[in-house]
């Protein structure tokens, strides 16, 4: 249903959905808050956008990112970030997951420190879900939310998880909502509702509003935040800080900017986190028009290959030498219950995992299921007594650009391409289903690990990648194995599943996106269009 709000307490305001299930959350002042968001900063983030086309010209042109000379002194400079509130100095593990009610109280009573509540990669952005999210975390902050099934009743405990919000990216729209005739930045739509509603209500619990902001390029684009913070703050009275923001650093561009990203946060900074598998997905994608930049097979790309155990020693430098908290990366593996050997196998690559990035001097860690929690917490409790690391200032580490540019090692095969047109296909449909983060062969598959899965089999095709079984990935060979793993994922979910679910139109479009001349830039941009 199309609602229009054009009139005169509301001039400018279009909506497409609706909006009558949720008049708590589109109040009156709610829209006139995000309105001026909108007006505000909407060309701003326009211009940002388009740098980003710009320097994508430049890169594919052969110039290749480096430290920026220009923001030199802010790199050797001596400076802090406001310090964090009590609630955020011990982050050892943190939980993510999509906003639905269930999620929520089941990861704020996880026994994790924080919770991230996700509107992004693990979140897919149908109009009711977004809005059903914004419902579910006023009610988080107030504490009355529930949930109940004919056999349980979830609710709070009295001890929960801090609660952080990771809006859309700055590259997304919500389309449902036009201001002056054109889509609201979903960033702004997600934050600012969020904010409106909750940012005087967590200062009266004695907490603040914290949250993520993902898939950032440069310090401009923080800067653009910390704009948006600011105006936040003054609109509705709160003191500046009240918000605290820890900036995802997922973009290889971003990853020779960290300093920057910070200073720009300085008073709203809560620190950096390695969003490995969207840095993963970035990598491929910006560099996948040169053929020396082909990588090997997803399993093959972990947190040993040099370039991400130097983005992460970097990180952690960086952060510590300002005094902010560097978060480690997700395990995305999930307990195996029919299985003990392979889940065994699994937890093991887990433990490894956190015990590596303790060691290295992270601060805490993600994990994407409840069931991890405490794996996770265990190595941080054995090896870091104290809240965090900040004193573990890693001046051994010396990372150049050649560093962070450095091609994984390893085999493209036969094997891996099945496999990332599988978890494509199965999590596209997922996507345009109305689920954003689905378990598939005992990994929580959310965007950003599709996302790896696409821009390799792109990467591989346009390349025709040698395999190591000697032959070259065709486009035949391609549609062959497309043809072929649709009829496994056919008998693996049953006919009648098959048949009801969107499995044709999902491998339909991710073919295309595969075959297409130009390596999108975002798959939910391109599926957001049919949801």
């Amino acid at each position: 249903m199309k609602e229009s709000l054009f009139s005169k307490s509301r001039p400018g305001i279009e909506v497409t959905g609706d909006i009558s299930q949720y008049k708590d959350v589109l109040t009156t002042g709610a829209w006139e808050f995000i309105t001026k968001l909108s007006r505000e900063f909407s060309t701003t983030r326009k211009n940002l956008l388009e740098e980003r086309v710009e320097r994508q010209y430049r890169i594919n042109a052969g110039e290749m990112p480096d430290f920026l000379p220009e923001t030199s002194y802010i790199r050797v400079g001596d400076w802090k970030v406001s310090p964090v509130p009590k609630d955020l100095e011990d982050r050892r593990v943190e939980i993510t997951g999509p906003v639905d009610r269930k999620m929520i109280i089941n990861a704020l009573n996880s026994g994790a420190n924080v919770y991230m509540a996700d509107f992004e990669d693990s979140h897919s952005p149908t109009w009711d879900a977004t809005m059903q999210g914004q419902k579910n975390l006023m009610d988080t902050v107030d504490r009355t939310i529930t949930y109940e099934t004919p056999n349980k009743k979830y609710s709070l405990h009295e001890k929960t998880a801090t609660l952080m919000v990771r809006p859309r990216g700055w590259h997304l729209d919500e389309k449902h909502v036009l201001i002056d005739g054109e889509r609201i930045s979903a960033s702004l739509f997600d934050f600012g509702l969020f904010f409106y509603h909750n940012a005087r209500k967590s200062r009266e619990k004695g907490t603040g509003t914290y949250f993520y902001l993902p898939k950032m390029e440069s310090h401009l684009e923080a800067r653009l935040w910390n704009d948006v913070f600011n105006f936040s703050e003054d609109e509705l009275n709160v003191p500046i800080g009240t918000i605290k923001a820890t900036v995802l650093i997922e973009t290889i561009l971003a990853a020779f900017e960290m300093h920057e990203i910070l200073y720009e946060l300085k008073k709203h900074s809560a620190g950096l986190n390695c969003g490995r598998w969207d840095y993963i997905f970035s990598y491929i994608k910006k560099f996948g028009k040169h053929p020396e930049f082909v990588t090997p097979d997803r399993s093959q790309v972990t947190m040993t290959q040099h370039f991400l155990k130097s983005y992460s020693s970097l990180l952690i430098q960086t952060c510590h030498r300002r005094g902010v908290h560097a978060m480690g990366g997700m395990a995305a593996q999930i307990p195996i219950k029919n299985d003990q050997k392979a889940n065994e196998i699994a937890m093991d690559k887990v433990r490894d995992d956190k015990i590596r990035e303790v060691l290295a001097g992270h601060d805490g860690t993600w994990v994407a299921h409840p069931g991890l929690v405490e794996l996770a917490k265990t190595q941080f409790d054995t090896y870091m007594p104290t809240s965090n690391q900040f004193h573990i200032l890693r001046e051994d580490v010396n990372v150049t650009a050649a560093d962070l540019l450095k091609v994984p090692e390893g085999k493209i095969t036969l094997n891996g391409l099945r496999t990332n047109i599988n978890v494509g296909i199965q999590y596209l449909e997922s996507w345009l289903s109305g689920n954003g983060c689905v378990p598939l062969y005992n990994i929580m598959e959310d965007a950003a690990t599709a996302e790896i899965s696409r821009t390799q089999a792109w990467q591989w095709l346009h390349h025709n990648a040698k395999m190591e079984d000697g032959n070259h990935l065709t486009l035949p060979l391609f549609q062959d194995v497309l043809a072929d793993e649709l009829c496994k994922v056919k008998e693996s979910v049953g006919e009648q599943r098959f048949n009801s679910g969107k499995y044709l139109k999902a491998a339909k479009m991710f073919q295309g996106m595969i075959e297409s001349k130009v390596c999108e830039g975002f798959l939910t941009s391109v599926a957001y269009e049919e949801l």
